[in-house]
């Protein structure tokens, strides 16, 4: 089974700094002056919980519901289908696979966006299966264009 991670979990501090061979601890990359580099797990993390904490502030229900990110499952691909994510209803917990999803993108260079919009819809899938919903009725009035 693999670790899976708390979306909102912090940073632990050996990421940042480390003492090797006795030359003390290594400041970050970008110097302390520039914000820390966002990598592409960091990305796809914080991607995940901003469109979680979004729907959880419109549905009540999530309360208390956890969201996970791991890398892979133990036992991904079926017959017809790769999981993308699992829902956990009884624990009330969905756990989130990054490389399935990822994975199966054909992005072009700069497409940033559409691997951004990739993510938020599996998270509104995965919550409409939690809630026994369809997706479009989470964000009622969200793509409607004025």
């Amino acid at each position: 089974m693999p670790r899976s991670r708390r979306v909102a979990a912090s940073r632990s501090p050996r990421r940042l700094a480390r003492d090797r061979h006795g030359r003390g601890l290594r400041s970050p990359v970008t110097g302390p002056h520039l914000p820390l580099l966002q990598t592409r797990i960091d990305e796809f993390d914080l991607t995940v919980a901003t469109t979680a904490t979004y729907l959880r502030g419109l549905w009540p229900e999530l309360e208390g519901v956890v969201f996970e990110v791991a890398q892979a499952p133990a036992e991904a691909i079926h017959d017809d289908h790769v999981d993308r994510w699992k829902v956990f209803h009884d624990e009330r917990r969905i756990t989130f696979f990054r490389l399935p999803i990822v994975r199966f993108l054909r992005l072009q260079e700069g497409e940033e966006r559409d691997q951004k919009l990739l993510i938020e819809s599996c998270v509104y899938r995965a919550v409409a299966d939690l809630l026994g919903r369809d997706p479009w009725e989470l964000s009622p009035g969200r793509y409607r264009h004025l």
